[in-house]
């Protein structure tokens, strides 16, 4: 693979990951992940118990971007139109207005979202797959950008529903957080004894569609997605790159929208370092985040203690990465 770019340049989104580290400590894997999703136009599934800062962490990207934010705490009694809004009568002037539901915003916390029933997580689907909302016989666009943020917890499972795979698989990525260093707790708790510093605006939404244009000018050779789809299909079966052994874990690999988010994510990437050419690392560092909620395992994959990071960093092993050779103009 040959590319004849240019070096690279300064974090375009660095005042803004900047101004939400004065809130947040750490976190830089899920901070970027944010801004890949933000720049690729994906959402994100989170995976981590509570109290790891992960609401503060998109409130302070809403502010550090002047976006509107909106927060929606999942329970088994709540309906779809707490979502997207319905059709409300009113006496006084005999007609059906539409009252817009909290999915209009820049950034949506789908909080604990496998602790509402499959109607009401479907109820995301239209808008997270086509930015849009169709109440009644009309259709509203939400506004851009637009990235939806849920969270799952790991340590709960009374009460809970397993989210529809349609569903999971319109998540771009799926980011694990893990507890703070004791560094980084030490900071944390030295921040919560004094008086909180809202994040201030960096960028605004123009600002972000503005990147998101310059992202798709980011140069992807045929080779790395190539590679994207090689990986992808060697999760569907395994036994192809001499993994058969992991065949019995996998019930279903992952679908064609890993190998796009694959692609689209790797160019993010690129562009947020500075780079106007993705590079295979780029893809392969995103490889456990895009594919781990997309895989399917078997009983015998659960019994073995097999998880689907397991399986993913085996394929990435057996699957050979494509040589880059850069050439400078």
């Amino acid at each position: 693979m040959t590319s004849t770019r240019s070096p690279e340049s300064a974090h375009p989104l660095e005042h803004v990951l900047f101004e939400v580290k004065h809130t947040i400590v750490g976190q830089d894997v899920l901070l970027e992940r944010m801004a890949v999703a933000l720049i690729a136009d994906g959402h994100l599934l989170v995976e981590g118990v509570p109290g790891l800062a992960k609401t503060l962490a998109v409130r302070s990207l809403a502010a550090a971007i002047a976006g509107s934010f909106q927060r929606v705490q999942f329970t088994p009694d709540l309906v779809p139109a707490d979502l997207v809004g319905t059709r409300v009568y009113h006496q006084h002037s005999g007609e059906f207005r539409t009252e817009l539901g909290p999915v209009f915003a820049n950034l949506l916390l789908a909080d604990e979202i496998n602790r509402a029933p499959a109607k009401v997580q479907s109820a995301l689907l239209e808008v997270m797959q086509e930015h849009q909302v169709t109440i009644g016989r009309e259709t509203f666009r939400v506004p851009e950008p637009f990235l939806v943020m849920a969270t799952e917890n790991p340590i709960e499972s009374e009460g809970t529903y397993p989210l529809p795979e349609a569903q999971v698989d319109r998540f771009m990525m799926k980011v694990v957080v893990d507890y703070p260093t004791q560094a980084e707790e030490q900071a944390i708790v030295d921040r919560a004894l004094r008086p909180p510093q809202p994040p201030q605006p960096m960028a605004t939404a123009e600002d972000l569609i503005a990147m998101r244009a310059r992202a798709q000018e980011v140069y992807v050779d045929p080779a790395i997605v190539d590679y994207a789809v090689r990986l992808v299909a060697v999760t569907r079966s395994p036994a192809t790159a001499g993994l058969g052994e992991l065949e019995r874990y996998v019930t279903y690999g992952a679908s064609p929208r890993a190998s796009i988010a694959l692609v689209k994510g790797a160019r993010a990437l690129a562009f947020l370092r500075g780079r106007d050419y993705a590079l295979p690392h780029d893809l392969s560092e995103l490889a456990l985040d895009v594919l781990r909620h997309r895989l399917v395992l078997s009983y015998e994959a659960l019994a073995d203690d097999v998880d689907a990071d397991t399986i993913i960093t085996r394929v990435l092993g057996a699957v050979r990465a494509p040589d880059v050779v850069l050439q400078n103009r």
